[in-house]
């Protein structure tokens, strides 16, 4: 049985509870031409949908990825708006899912870089791609944190993909934190173990055998790297 299949498994609940994937899904959804105040009620509606009436559990894990589950529900979903009573907005006054300014807007922002991507395909499984990249990273900085060593990972991890910025010279920065160059090294090498083993995990979450795991890591960066 797949995780995403039984509701007593951590996802994939409580990642639509957090809204891991709600900038994803709304990118989708304004790539079908509508406003951002409509895409944001609709992909509201479509996570109060999916809680409320536990489509989660009732995937067959033979049918794919939890990504390709999500989407095509998504688009199920928007051929039927129309049809549907709009009870649901906004979690039809339920608090499915609390969403935050910062949310919408970040989820906006995604979606403005995206937009010259192509079609709402390809800006949902780059959103997507990315959000599994920043749920790593969130896994690895809490693993850090645990181990009380925060602070050593807020100086490294622009060494790790999905971190902007000129990498720093190893000698300048093992001087700063003072420790030698290949102690510096040594924990470089460590973090970009751990990290990678983290968004295995995450990627793990949503598929079903380790194979997919791979496979879905492999297409996570060629997404990535689309030019």
């Amino acid at each position: 049985m797949s995780e995403w299949e039984c509701p007593q498994r951590s996802f994939p609940l409580n990642a639509l509870e957090r809204g891991s994937y709600w900038a994803p899904l709304y990118s989708f959804v304004r790539g079908r031409s509508y406003s951002m105040h409509d895409a944001q009620d609709l992909t509201q509606s479509f996570f109060a949908y999916l809680i409320e009436h536990k489509v989660y559990a009732r995937v067959d894990r033979q049918k794919g990825r939890f990504r390709s589950f999500l989407l095509a529900s998504l688009k199920n979903f928007l051929a039927d708006a129309y049809d549907r009573e709009r009870t649901l907005k906004r979690g039809g006054g339920q608090d499915f899912l609390p969403l935050h300014e910062q949310q919408i807007e970040e989820a906006e922002s995604v979606f403005q870089n995206q937009c010259t991507a192509g079609s709402e395909e390809l800006m949902f499984d780059r959103s997507w791609a990315e959000a599994l990249v920043a749920a790593g990273l969130e896994r690895l900085s809490a693993i850090y944190q645990s181990e009380a060593k925060k602070e050593l990972f807020n100086e490294l991890r622009i060494f790790l993909a999905g971190c902007a910025g000129p990498l720093p010279a190893y000698a300048d920065l093992a001087d700063r934190l003072g420790m030698t160059e290949s102690t510096l090294r040594s924990h470089v090498t460590r973090l970009r173990a751990r990290y990678r083993e983290a968004l295995r995990d995450e990627v793990r979450r949503t598929v079903d055998t380790e194979a997919e795991v791979d496979e879905e890591l492999h297409e996570l960066l060629r997404v990535l790297t689309r030019g």
